[in-house]
């Protein structure tokens, strides 16, 4: 059957991605969306969209009745299911196959075989692939460190690293409600965590005249919460292990006569063995990295195998060049990584490329643009990058480079730590692993030095300055501040996003040069003295400055009250505070908000009850993650204000210790 027009049953960035090989097609595309999503880009860019009925803007997407009446009212003849969601659901696959409309995937029954990670391994094992001792039951676990795991899904949720076995209890109990929340099944095993190891997966297709080949493989070691956010292809790896993985993957795929796009992931310890983990029966995130190193689309090869046609790659492809990927992500580094919310004001990359499809050189597939929201409902990932190059070592500078001067304005991101660990000397030298952002918390530093954050607060004030010159009815050539006589000097206060505040202090001569500057950091490392500057230029968006006989260009852009200024250094947001702030009602003392809009899912303490600090208070779920909240201190629980189940957004108050001594 010719595919004429696609439904793709998911959103954002994935939704995009297959539309644009589409669109090359010549196939019509079908977008759903939930009320959260109306304006997303990936609906503007359907030829046709449906609206998913529904107040919960992530269930919408897992009703499988109203995605098929969403086909049948747009004459859709086949579903892309993208990944997430419904992706991996061997029901849908088999309701889509049973309404007469061709499933863009591997069989129901493949689905089904790998879905259950548990199941999954007793039939590999069987076909020769090299696995890790499981346990099915926490208290029959014999060897520590261990790793909990849902048996449904992937993508990291409900996993958690165990080395104490009086641990092993509560994170079974929390790896249970993660899954559930996640793919609505709380089912969770163990398995043996091994120290230092790599996380190598095999891209694999099939077709259905009986072909099963490997197109390479990805080390996607770099992972923070158990969740990928640096890949890489090929994998650098030892002689003789490319070949046995590739042997392996292609073994797991053929004992479930595999059709379409997989991904068969191994652990692979320092000694060179390899261990199966599970098989992702769809399209991985981080497919781009294949498609530049092989030169295929694999979106179109899945389409092809779809309509019976026969795998057009009989044997695994060499490799061309490196390409490295990064999973950008909407997460503020000021408060310990959480996903993050807001508007983008602005999401500009330079030097891309191309976006969505393989590409040589930089490639951008985003799920947002400038004006898009950020909100609490979905993924924290805004978009991927990926650098094409000839070698390893160009493809990581490249993509460092354009991460560094992208302008990322409105929602906190993960970028400066992508940066810092892409010019870290160990990933230069391959020495990764999945503890690798453990062993190295460097990397999670700013890139804007402390000493540079005062030359980026005045280029804010000079900017500030420049742009109500230009907006003055009169005298607009005079220089901000201008007197007849020698007077005070010009002087803007700003909050940086973890609270501290600095303030600008200048004075322009007549002639419009800066004669004085000075700051007044209240909690910063900034120096005592301040650098010798000199104002080449000052517009409303860009800043030339002399400092210290270096020249420097910092670009500036405000949204209200908030200014981004981005430059050679590093970025930085800061808030420009008013002049003559209003009193606001005090918080009580111990008040506890949160930190980002959410659900309480558990209260786990009562008003009135003695804590001791680091005991868990509450959990609030916000984009598909647990946040626990803990105990500041010692002390009482005076207020509970949200109950279980209560919406909250970002500030609200959830509880309230007073900060009393308590018995021990």
């Amino acid at each position: 059957m010719v595919v004429r027009k696609l439904l793709v049953a998911n959103r954002g960035e994935i939704a995009r991605r297959v539309f644009a090989t589409c669109r090359v097609l010549g196939v019509a595309t079908v977008a759903v969306h939930s009320d959260a999503d109306a304006d997303a880009p990936y609906v503007a860019e359907a030829d046709e969209a449906v609206r998913l009925p529904g107040d919960a803007p992530v269930e919408t997407y897992l009703r499988v009745d109203l995605i098929l009446d969403a086909a049948r009212r747009t004459g859709a003849d086949a579903v892309h299911p993208g990944y997430g969601f419904l992706a991996e659901h061997a029901g849908f696959a088999a309701a889509v196959t049973d309404a007469g409309l061709t499933w863009v995937g591997p069989s129901a029954g493949a689905i089904a075989a790998m879905g259950d990670k548990i199941a999954a391994k007793e039939l590999l094992a069987g076909a020769g692939v090299p696995m890790l001792p499981t346990w099915t039951e926490a208290d029959t676990v014999t060897d520590f460190p261990v790793l909990v795991k849902a048996s449904a899904g992937g993508g990291g949720r409900g996993m958690r690293i165990v080395r104490d076995p009086a641990d092993l209890p509560a994170a079974v109990d929390s790896a249970r409600r993660e899954a559930a929340a996640a793919f609505g099944d709380g089912t969770v095993f163990v398995e043996r965590y091994v120290e230092r190891g790599r996380h190598v997966e095999v891209q694999v297709f099939g077709d259905t005249h009986g072909t099963v080949v490997a197109l390479g493989e990805r080390d996607c070691s770099i992972q923070r919460r158990h969740q990928k956010i640096v890949e890489e292809a090929p994998a650098v790896l030892p002689d003789g292990v490319r070949e046995r993985l590739h042997a392996a993957a292609v073994a797991a795929g053929r004992a479930v006569d595999y059709v379409g796009a997989g991904t068969v992931e191994f652990l692979l310890a320092p000694t060179g063995e390899f261990f199966f983990l599970e098989m992702n029966t769809r399209l991985q995130v981080e497919h781009p990295v294949t498609e530049a190193v092989t030169g295929l689309d694999l979106v179109r090869l899945q389409l092809l195998v779809a309509e019976g046609g026969a795998l057009p790659v009989p044997a695994t492809p060499p490799a061309d060049g490196h390409a490295i990927e990064v999973r950008l992500c909407a997460e503020d580094p000021a408060q310990g990584f959480r996903p993050a919310t807001g508007t983008l004001h602005r999401f500009a990359v330079p030097g891309v490329a191309g976006e969505f499809t393989p590409t040589r050189g930089l490639r951008l597939d985003s799920g947002v643009g400038t004006g898009s929201t950020v909100g609490v409902h979905y993924d924290s990932m805004l978009a991927k990058l990926v650098a094409w190059a000839p070698t390893r070592a160009e493809a990581a500078r490249s993509l460092a480079g354009a991460l560094a001067r992208a302008e990322l304005h409105g929602v906190a991101t993960n970028r400066d730590l992508l940066v810092r660990v892409l010019r870290s000397a160990e990933f230069g030298a391959t020495q990764v692993d999945t503890g690798f952002l453990d062993a190295h918390p460097e990397v999670f530093a700013p890139l804007l030095p402390a000493d540079r954050l005062p030359v980026a607060a005045l280029a804010a004030a000079l900017a500030g300055a420049a742009a109500r010159r230009a907006a003055a009815p009169v005298f607009a050539g005079l220089p901000s501040g201008w007197r007849n006589v020698p007077a005070l000097p010009q002087s803007v206060r700003y909050a940086t996003v973890t609270g501290d505040e600095i303030e600008v202090r200048y004075r322009l001569d007549r002639c419009g040069a800066l004669a004085d500057w000075s700051t007044d950091p209240t909690a910063t490392d900034a120096p005592d003295a301040p650098p010798m500057v000199e104002l080449v230029a000052a517009a409303p968006d860009r800043v030339l400055l002399d400092v210290a006989g270096v020249r420097r260009a910092l670009r500036v852009h405000r949204a209200g009250s908030a200014v981004f200024v981005d430059g050679p250094d590093g970025a930085v947001e800061l808030t420009e505070l008013p002049r003559f702030p209003l009193r606001r009602a005090a918080l009580a003392v111990g008040s506890l908000l949160a930190p980002l809009p959410g659900t309480v899912t558990r209260v786990h303490v009562e008003a009135g009850q003695r804590v001791v600090v680091g005991d868990l208070l509450l959990t609030l779920e916000a984009m598909k993650l647990e946040h626990p909240v803990l105990a500041p201190t010692d002390g009482v629980v005076a207020d509970l204000p949200v109950p279980a189940g209560g919406q909250v957004e970002t500030g609200a108050v959830l509880a309230v210790v007073n900060p009393e001594e308590a018995p021990r």
